[in-house]
């Protein structure tokens, strides 16, 4: 199973909707799909797909309380279907997700059990046989690097890493070897980065020689997103990825907007084969 996290330190819907149109290309490729919100922001994933119906519920089933070995249901039944992706979505209890595993763990500890916080995704996900229903799974966390994304990265393995091609972007990625090295120390396990993405392109000398840099470092940048304001405010306002936006909410077509859906697609494509190499 493909799996990995798209994770950004800037936050931002950048990353949000990558990661969902991410997915609908994976859907479109004929493979099956199942997408984990884990980002407790109002503009979140859920949001952009419109299945956060259940988000303020306190009596709603979650994907914490699976977690933590408090299920009010099967994990199949917290799954919602949009443009045909399945979707965990999130929840606000997971603003208080350390609390909560903590505690877990506290417990555990109480009575001579090993309880490792940080692969509870990963437990919750094999034991609902993720790993063999789908074809992809993709993890969208919060932009802080807490114990959600701690859990992300455990499940996935590997991380496609949005940002803007500037002097704050070339920053943030440069800081990529010291959080990827910091996060392989702290959980023992190694993570693959799998693709660099610039997004909000607008091929100017500046980026150009950061983007040049960043390659230079060994990075992989398959594609370059340029500035497409008004079709990403649109997917805000229709609550749906690029590809339905354009197939059912423009009056014509604009080239350059198919363009920039060409290459979500040939990123997809690519990220499949990278993982099928490292593999």
């Amino acid at each position: 199973m493909l799996a990995y996290t798209v994770y950004s330190e800037a936050g931002g819907v950048g990353k949000t909707t990558l990661a969902a149109n991410l997915a609908k290309a994976e859907v479109r490729a004929g493979r099956d799909t199942l997408v984990v919100d884990l980002d407790t922001q109002e503009a979140s994933l859920s949001y952009l797909l419109d299945v956060a119906d259940d988000r303020d519920d306190d009596q709603a089933d979650s994907l914490l309380r699976h977690m933590i070995d408090r299920p009010r249901g099967d994990f199949a039944d917290l799954i919602r279907t949009s443009e045909g992706i399945d979707v965990v979505p999130s929840h606000n209890i997971l603003e208080y997700a350390s609390k909560h595993l903590r505690r877990r763990e506290e417990e555990a500890a109480d009575f001579g059990e090993s309880w490792n916080p940080n692969k509870q995704l990963l437990r919750v996900l094999r034991e609902a046989g993720v790993h063999e229903a789908y074809d992809t799974l993709i993890v969208d966390p919060p932009a802080t690097a807490d114990i959600k994304l701690h859990n992300a990265i455990h499940a996935t393995r590997h991380l496609v890493i949005p940002f803007e091609p500037s002097g704050k972007g070339y920053e943030s990625v440069q800081g990529l070897d010291q959080l990827v090295g910091g996060l392989e120390d702290q959980l023992g396990i190694e993570v693959g980065v799998l693709a660099v993405v610039p997004n909000r392109y607008k091929g100017m000398n500046d980026q150009d020689r950061f983007l040049e840099e960043i390659e230079a470092d060994g990075w992989e940048i398959p594609i370059r997103l340029r500035e497409r304001s008004s079709l990403l405010e649109g997917c805000w306002a229709e609550q749906c990825t690029a590809f339905r936006y354009i197939d059912e909410h423009r009056e014509r077509e604009r080239d350059h907007e198919l363009e920039t859906l060409e290459k979500v697609e040939r990123l997809a494509e690519r990220i499949r084969e990278t993982q099928a190499v490292e593999a």
